[in-house]
């Protein structure tokens, strides 16, 4: 399924977990540093209303008076749940992509601003890198250093798996809960009583 910009909060709470998009419009790359730097009150020279979020610290090379990303694969996306239902809330964010999913927190946080959460498959950064056609922009480089800056990216038909809806949903909680049902029967075979 396409999604293309703009995306609007209506986009977003018509996909559903499970759904495989193919993103084109502009990702903005976002880890730790910048998290921490948002919820602390920086402020961006850019809004982020409508806009998704890529937890990324790509591979960026200078080339031709330009840059070029070699490689672009999903950061761990736990890392910012301290930070991310607040930045979604203030900012406007209507998605975030990374691996791993993320907590509750932000889960609520995706229902109640129409926002949602993607997989990207870790382990294949220079494919990913293939569908960024352009860098349009890069902020805060000087302050936090290539990996942890704002890489504003055009993307075309980019690949990711919807894992956290704006109803609710969660693949990660879903498998955390059938994990754990399993451990427990597995647990309570007799081959397994102390």
């Amino acid at each position: 399924m396409k999604l293309e910009i703009p995306f609007t909060e209506e986009k977003m709470r018509a996909l559903h977990v499970g759904d495989q998009v193919e993103i084109s419009g502009i990702l903005y790359t976002g880890r730790d540093a910048v998290h921490k730097y948002l919820h602390e009150g920086g402020k961006l020279p850019f809004s982020l209303k409508d806009q998704i979020i890529y937890h990324c610290g790509p591979v960026v090379i200078k080339e031709k008076g330009g840059w070029k990303v070699t490689a672009a694969g999903p950061t761990t996306s736990i890392r910012e749940e301290p930070y991310q239902a607040e930045i979604i809330e203030k900012f406007g964010i209507r998605g975030v992509i990374g691996k791993g999913g993320m907590g509750l927190k932000t889960l609520k946080a995706c229902e109640q601003y129409g926002c949602i959460y993607l997989h990207a498959v870790g382990g294949a950064a220079q494919v990913l890198a293939r569908a960024i056609k352009k860098v349009r922009g890069v902020y805060l480089l000087e302050k936090f250093g290539g990996p942890e800056a704002i890489w504003e990216l055009e993307v075309e038909n980019f690949s990711a798996i919807v894992t956290m809806d704006a109803h609710g949903k969660s693949l990660h909680e879903e498998v955390l809960t059938a994990s754990r049902n399993r451990l427990k029967e597995l647990l309570s075979l007799p081959e397994f009583k102390l």
